[in-house]
């Protein structure tokens, strides 16, 4: 599997998907029961699964809106999420 088509496979797939990909790879690898050239292959591909789940993350997060309250504790609006807070 070369890294092009690895990457091409990936960038479709919905969040949920490349996870349970993903922890597959990753039970796999931790079995040890994996032919070397094969696990430098899934390792590869667990790569290009982990990338496409943090750049899903960081899309919702960046979706993800604070509702504002005033004063009198109704709401007002919203801002945008501060993660680090």
């Amino acid at each position: 599997m070369t890294d092009a088509k690895t990457n091409a496979d990936v960038a479709g797939l919905p969040f949920e998907a490349a996870l349970k990909e993903l922890e597959g790879i990753v039970a796999k690898l931790e079995r040890g029961d994996v032919a070397l050239e094969e696990s430098i292959d899934i390792y590869t591909r667990g790569e290009a699964l982990k990338a496409r789940c943090d750049a899903l993350l960081k899309q919702a997060e960046a979706r993800i809106e604070k509702i504002t309250l005033g004063a009198d504790g109704k709401p007002t609006g919203t801002q945008p999420l501060d993660v680090g807070n």
